[in-house]
């Protein structure tokens, strides 16, 4: 996947040579033709194409932004309301992930949405354990997890 990124990169250069210009809207250009020709060359070899992980991580990013947003709110509710009513708790969620990008990605993203704090993955690396603001609905924390952040990783890792 790497390599179709260079060549494509290697193709804008060869426009800008062609083009005898040296300017970020040849290279754009460049970048768009050696975009079409590598995804054409990639079709009749059986690879796949090196933009649908980049198109994943964007989703991955988009989501990361929505459950943040949601997030803060959720908090700033509690935060805000007269009576807190909360039930803080710690919620063994298992997991998929393998490689130990996979797990460092899943707890940065745990840890920076408000409300949730990853703790530790246990010994075989099959649980993490993360704690949350109110953990009175166990299954639908775990569900919401599994289906954001851990699938989103998956896609983009595993493709």
């Amino acid at each position: 996947m790497a390599f179709q990124l260079l060549i494509n990169i290697v193709l804008a250069i060869v426009w800008m040579l062609f083009q005898n210009s040296f300017t970020l809207v040849d290279f754009v250009v460049g970048f768009t033709i050696g975009f079409f020709v590598v995804l054409v060359l990639i079709r009749f070899k059986g690879y796949e194409f090196y933009f649908s992980r980049v198109w994943s991580l964007i989703k991955l990013i988009l989501v990361f932004i929505k459950e943040l947003a949601i997030a803060n709110v959720v908090v700033l509710k509690i935060a805000l309301s007269p009576k807190m009513d909360v039930a803080p708790g710690i919620v063994a969620v298992p997991t998929r992930l393998e490689t130990e990008t996979e797990k460092t990605m899943f707890a940065v993203m745990m840890t920076l949405t408000p409300g949730t704090l990853s703790i530790e993955f246990s010994l075989d690396s099959n649980v993490i354990f993360v704690h949350a603001l109110d953990a009175r609905n166990r299954d639908e924390i775990i569900d919401t997890v599994q289906n954001t952040f851990e699938r989103g990783i998956l896609e983009v890792t595993r493709r």
